[in-house]
């Protein structure tokens, strides 16, 4: 039986990983954060000191990366030639630059073999801001979670609070850059597809909306 697909697309602070985790978690499917993998390479790209600018040199390192997603219910991690990664990629500066990125048709491109792959193989809860609309529109079920942005990036700064490296406007102020990048690049720009379901969770709890998806996926 081909496997079955949900994608969950929305910017940032929307709530869609912790919405996408639990929702896997209550499926009892495979969780995967396509994001992640746009933060690892941005990590590569600025451990490496990677000209991205330069298409050749782009095409070049992304040939030699070794990604390996390890997904376990809820949980996922990424590993980069056999090394854990993941605790390394969620600073304000490598969530910057994977939004940079993102926009390279070369790193869409090395990175949709990753995501099929796990498509080809597990039922899959697929969280990011594409999938619905250009990696998987075939896909079984497709949510786009928004929220305005004050809420949003409230929820962003209480995540980053052990770590307080940026302030709440700060925070903003990246997060309305990013939705802008994200909206007006000309690869897979960030948009709900035209048969996804829109949730504002701006009002919700997680548990709210999880409730409001599981409604749709079995009513």
């Amino acid at each position: 039986m081909k496997p079955k697909i949900i994608t969950i697309d929305g910017p940032a602070g929307s709530g869609k990983t912790t919405v996408s985790r639990l929702l896997a978690l209550e499926l009892g499917w495979v969780y995967v954060d396509t994001g992640a993998l746009y933060r690892g390479v941005a990590l590569e790209v600025r451990q490496k000191n990677i000209d991205y600018d330069n298409d050749q040199v782009l095409k070049a390192f992304l040939d030699t990366l070794d990604f390996t997603i390890v997904t376990h219910g809820e949980t996922m991690k990424l590993l980069s030639s056999g090394v854990d990664i993941s605790n390394k990629i969620r600073t304000p500066e490598i969530t910057m630059l994977s939004s940079t990125l993102s926009a390279k048709p070369l790193v869409r491109a090395a990175l949709l073999g990753v995501q099929k792959a796990i498509a080809a193989k597990e039922n899959a809860v697929f969280e990011g801001r594409d999938m619905g609309t250009v990696v998987f529109p075939r896909a079984d079920h497709k949510f786009f979670l928004i929220a305005d942005l004050k809420t949003r990036a409230l929820r962003r700064f209480k995540e980053l609070k052990e770590v307080p490296v940026q302030s709440l406007y700060d925070v903003e102020k990246d997060m309305a850059k990013r939705d802008k990048n994200d909206s007006q690049r000309k690869a897979a720009p960030l948009k709900p597809a035209d048969d996804a379901i829109l949730i504002d969770s701006s009002a919700l709890t997680i548990d709210e909306v999880v409730a409001q998806i599981m409604h749709k996926i079995n009513p």
